[in-house]
């Protein structure tokens, strides 16, 4: 029986937690949809819980976060190094938004806050040909984030791109570390609160198509589920 370890790095408000669920809930949900017999221990980090020993790891899931890889929290270099652990002991990693980013800097690439502003809704990448792990042509996913990957690291290779976020999924040297911009684990109540949440406080104040274009396309995904 599979055993994911979720690395948890940024909490869900209260009022989006009791309807939505925590970032490790919304995970436990996706994956377990596809395969109930993995089974889930989360550690975290806001919490104050310490990093566990690489050795005896199955696998390793680091989630989003509000904060930013540069931001001068005690617990980045720790999580660096534990990512440069995992990856170098072959241990199947997994990063999303932050995780996406955190890993990146962590493997020598450049993450910072992108120039292009808030990537929100249902945003539209274009998947590799013959990467092994994602099929068709393009990929439709929800997105809430300002940090993009800018500099992937020597090795990486991109698996998912658009124009907006050119480095959206990288798929590390070593075949068993991935990690996505996009949060494949979003609802699409959670990912319209994402929104709501940006437009209160004045950043992006034009969401109105991008939501709408967000619940058509969860619409249609439960109409053909």
């Amino acid at each position: 029986m599979p055993l994911v370890t979720i690395i948890e790095t940024g909490i869900v408000s209260p009022r989006n937690r009791e309807r939505h669920g925590s970032y490790p809930q919304m995970f436990e949900r996706m994956i377990g949809a596809a395969d109930a017999s993995v089974t889930f221990d989360t550690v975290s980090i806001p919490a104050g819980e310490p990093l566990p020993d690489i050795g005896g790891l199955e696998a390793i899931l680091i989630t989003g976060s509000s904060a930013g890889v540069y931001d001068d929290f005690d617990w980045i270099a720790p999580l660096e190094a534990f990512v440069r652990a995992a990856n170098q002991s072959k241990v199947p990693m997994v990063g999303v938004c932050f995780g996406h980013q955190l890993i990146a800097q962590a493997l020598g690439g450049t993450a910072r806050k992108s120039e292009k502003g808030w990537g929100l809704g249902r945003h539209v990448y274009d998947v590799a040909a013959g990467n092994g792990l994602i099929d068709g042509r393009h990929i439709a996913l929800a997105c809430s984030h300002q940090d993009q990957v800018i500099t992937p690291p020597a090795g990486a290779t991109t698996i998912l791109s658009s124009d907006f976020t050119p480095y959206a999924g990288l798929l590390y040297a070593g075949g068993t570390t991935l990690s996505v911009q996009a949060h494949p684990e979003f609802s699409v109540g959670f990912a319209q609160a994402c929104c709501e949440m940006v437009r209160s406080k004045g950043d992006a104040p034009n969401l109105e198509p991008q939501v709408a274009r967000l619940g058509r396309f969860f619409g249609r995904l439960l109409e053909h589920g």
